[in-house]
């Protein structure tokens, strides 16, 4: 194919300032139609991005339309309901994070993608931030190499702060109702309380989740959740220990999560940047320390000047066309949701392992 042919499902918030109008710029891609509940913002939305075509629903937009991938951002405890309708177009599909709001909405999801023949990509854009991709890069060299030693440690922080970095100052909004929807239901092996617990986490907290699993890079256990609700702490396959640390204190008008990637000999630093703030890659910092009267020396690479939103909706876009692999399909993300039940488990009963 030439370009990808990409039609939207949803353009409410995330849909519009997050994904569709890094979509409409990328010259491998064109967003021939969007599907939105709402007809009037529809229609605007339309009108800004040069979008030719407004449906209601996504079932009259596949209907009408030969579309290479769809783009559906909803919130996730629909995605139980939504995901496997838009499978049965048999093309590949992105939603945003999580994967669903229960291991088993996730499971149905899985269910539905095996028929469809397709595959299916979670927005973690946190993979997709240079400064991340670049450093994933590194990790696997020097697992490869040993010139620093062993991976030992993956520490990711995470404080609340200003995320959007005033990224929907162009947002275009009506005052239409939103029409009642089906939703997922409740996880069925949680009471009402430690579902809510469990939705909070995995709305806040599932990218440092994913990050941390992404950068370990292979599967891992809960071992401890602090009872403060502060420190998540897992152990890899083989024995590395990764911690995420949830909000320990907050920001206003910053956004300061990062990453650390420790082996005997040095270390990977990551510093991201707000989830919305445009054109702004984030930075990497490399020690290599690795002794026997060698200088150490601190790098730090020049990435280019494009934002993880942006740098997904390319990836994506690679993937549909075949000259890339997703960044992150399903099975992943249900692991992820996984893990992330593990953890409320031990929160809320103060397992120490």
């Amino acid at each position: 194919m030439t370009k990808a042919r990409i039609g939207f499902v949803g353009v409410g918030n995330m849909g519009q300032c997050a994904h569709l109008k890094n979509y409409v710029t990328i010259p491998d891609c064109e967003v021939v139609a969007l599907a939105e509940l709402r007809p009037e913002l529809g229609r605007k939305v339309a009108a800004r991005y040069g979008v030719p075509r407004v449906y209601r629903d996504h079932e009259e937009m596949l209907a009408n339309e030969q579309l290479d991938a769809i783009v559906a951002i909803h919130s996730f405890n629909r995605h139980g309901v939504l995901v496997p309708e838009l499978l049965k177009a048999r093309i590949p599909i992105l939603t945003e994070k999580p994967m669903a709001a229960s291991v088993e909405a996730g499971e149905r999801i899985i269910a539905a993608l095996e028929q469809s023949g397709t595959w299916y990509v979670v927005a973690y854009h946190k993979r997709s931030d240079p400064a991340t991709m670049y450093a994933k890069s590194e990790i696997e060299r020097l697992k490869q190499t040993g010139e620093l030693g062993r991976l030992r440690y993956v520490r990711i922080i995470m404080p609340a702060g200003d995320w959007t970095a005033n990224g929907f100052t162009d947002l275009i909004t009506t005052d239409e109702p939103m029409p009642a929807l089906d939703y997922d239901p409740p996880a069925g092996d949680m009471d009402q309380p430690t579902y809510g617990k469990y939705v909070g986490f995995v709305n806040y907290y599932i990218h440092q989740v994913n990050l941390m699993r992404h950068l370990l890079g292979e599967p891992c256990q809960v071992t401890y959740a602090d009872p403060s609700g502060v420190l998540f702490v897992a152990q890899s396959e083989s024995g590395v220990t990764g911690t995420v640390e949830m909000s320990p204190y907050m920001t206003t008008v910053d956004w300061q999560e990062s990453a650390m990637i420790a082996f005997e000999h040095g270390y990977i630093k990551v510093d991201l940047p707000a989830p919305l703030a445009s054109n702004r890659p984030g930075r990497v910092e490399i020690l290599r320390d690795p002794g026997k009267n060698a200088t150490p020396e601190t790098v730090v690479p020049q990435l280019p000047w494009i934002h993880a939103m942006r740098q997904q909706a390319i990836n994506f876009v690679q993937a549909v066309k075949g000259e890339s692999t997703p960044l992150c399909k399903a099975q992943d993300a249900l692991d992820d949701l996984k893990v992330a039940r593990e953890y409320i488990r031990r929160f809320l009963r103060g397992i120490i392992a």
